[in-house]
């Protein structure tokens, strides 16, 4: 089969296995990412108070603490002890990030992922190319930098420049000077950097690869004979390069910590080649 346009990802899925499931995982996500919004709403507007503070540092039910792993690295980092309620809720993050799937926390929860999922949709409608490449590796950097940069300066250094926290308050307190942060990433990723922000810059991201990089839940190429590359999973991935090795030869399964589980790929492809799949059991299969 000759390769898809960009721009027409999808459409083969929705002709041959309907529209709910060519979108369900996309659906699913923005379901979830809304309903967490809604959750830290709640109490400001209705007094129902099923999240206090922020995706920083939270308290569900006024019972399970989360805690921020970039936020708690830079604490500590700074010199600073964290409160015993927020070690809790950063055992309690780590240890759910680190058995649900790789970078889950990018694609069900981060508010910032539908901004970029936006500006990749409006990429491909447009056909617009890519204008520079970065290096995968770049987020990694930043995150070390931040925490060296906390070290020697005894401050939080991404507070002011998180987008990902200034889109969260925003939506629920109003927008002030920070917008200019969501609108900068927008930009970027529309026009100068195919998936700069989730892709190759955010640190936070990074983070949550880190944790989730011996998580059970994978994508996995369960049908990978029948894949006509057609390219409509690579032109919808956040992160191509991690669907290269398993669409091949070797290991059907995608191990690499960038996978940001979004299940996207899953949704586009009309031979349901890929899977939502636990990593247990299957350590060589072929």
């Amino acid at each position: 089969m000759a390769k898809h346009l960009a721009k027409d990802a999808g459409k083969a899925a929705v002709a041959q296995l309907g529209w709910w499931k060519a979108h369900r995982f996309l659906i699913l996500r923005r379901l979830t990412q809304l309903s967490v919004l809604l959750a830290f709403w709640s109490g400001p507007f209705w007094d129902v108070w099923l999240f206090k503070g922020n995706l920083s540092g939270s308290v569900l039910f006024d019972v399970v603490p989360f805690t921020d792993p970039l936020i708690a690295a830079q604490t500590l980092a700074s010199g600073h002890w964290l409160q015993p309620s927020a070690l809790i809720g950063l055992a309690v993050v780590v240890g759910l990030y680190a058995l649900i799937a790789p970078r889950a926390f990018c694609s069900w929860v981060c508010p910032m992922n539908m901004v970029t999922d936006l500006a990749a949709w409006l990429r491909r409608k447009l056909g617009m190319k890519v204008s520079f490449n970065w290096n995968n590796s770049l987020r990694y950097w930043l995150l070390a930098a931040i925490v060296v940069g906390s070290a020697l300066s005894g401050t939080l250094v991404w507070t002011w420049l998180d987008p990902v926290n200034t889109l969260q308050r925003g939506l629920i307190f109003g927008f002030g000077a920070g917008i200019w942060l969501v609108v900068c990433v927008f930009v970027m990723d529309l026009v100068l950097v195919e998936h700069g922000w989730c892709g190759h810059l955010c640190p936070l991201g990074a983070a949550y690869g880190l944790i989730g990089s011996k998580s059970l839940i994978r994508i996995k190429a369960v049908k990978r004979e029948a894949c006509t590359k057609c390219m409509d999973c690579f032109n919808v991935c956040p992160e191509p390069q991690v669907l290269r090795q398993p669409l091949k030869a070797g290991d059907r399964r995608v191990l690499d910590k960038d996978c940001i589980s979004c299940g996207r790929c899953i949704d586009v492809c009309a031979e349901q080649v890929l899977e939502f799949r636990t990593r247990i059991g299957a350590e060589n299969e072929e």
